[in-house]
């Protein structure tokens, strides 16, 4: 399986993942609750400077930001009709602050770190039953699926340009979700196989 970490040695590579991720949840909890677009474009600026901290190339966030573009127009359009501009904008800020931020954290970090992180905050769930290994495996496996799915996404439309089929998200879909149905049927069975709802 592929990882969304890509190696380095800047400061936020070396960074303990826990408070990475409680970062990630502080900015999420504050750009919800402060409704000021000062802030929240403050925010974003701050997440851009940590990218250039991060040595992340910006050639990576312009493919961020390529897969986001078309829900961040149709985001904006929408609240612009229903609420105003200002709503438009603090949606779309909010938007790309967020999930380029979450980028960040997971490229930053490695997914068994990560995973590693979440289990020992969730052990004191334990005490009403929730199992925090298999919590912490679950997202982990949820982590090192994104890139799979957009590797078969990659895929579907490199064979429908082949044919000469036009491009639609509608025709785009039904063969995605096959594939990803086929890649998560195989992943429960070697889990089975492996034995993991006794483990």
């Amino acid at each position: 399986m592929l990882s969304l970490y890509r190696p380095g040695d800047s400061v936020l590579h070396r960074a303990r993942v826990g408070p990475k991720l409680v970062a990630l949840l502080g900015t999420c909890l504050a750009v919800f609750l402060v409704d000021e677009l000062w802030f929240t474009a403050l925010c974003g600026a701050v997440v851009l400077l940590l990218w250039r901290l991060a040595r992340v190339p910006y050639c990576e966030l312009g493919r961020q930001l390529r897969g986001l573009w078309i829900v961040a127009v149709l985001l904006a359009l929408f609240q612009l009709w229903a609420n105003g501009w200002h709503e438009a904008a603090m949606t779309v800020l909010r938007l790309l602050t967020l999930l380029l931020l979450a980028s960040l954290v997971t490229m930053t970090s490695r997914t068994s770190d990560i995973v590693d992180a979440l289990e020992t905050a969730a052990r004191p769930l334990a005490v009403v039953g929730l199992r925090p290994g298999r919590l912490a495996f679950l997202i982990g496996l949820t982590l090192r699926f994104i890139p799979l799915i957009k590797e078969r996404a990659d895929e579907v439309r490199a064979a429908q340009r082949a044919r000469g089929v036009e491009h639609r998200p509608l025709a785009l879909l039904l063969p995605l979700l096959l594939k990803t149905l086929t890649m998560a049927d195989a992943a429960s069975e070697a889990l089975d196989a492996r034995g993991f709802e006794s483990g």
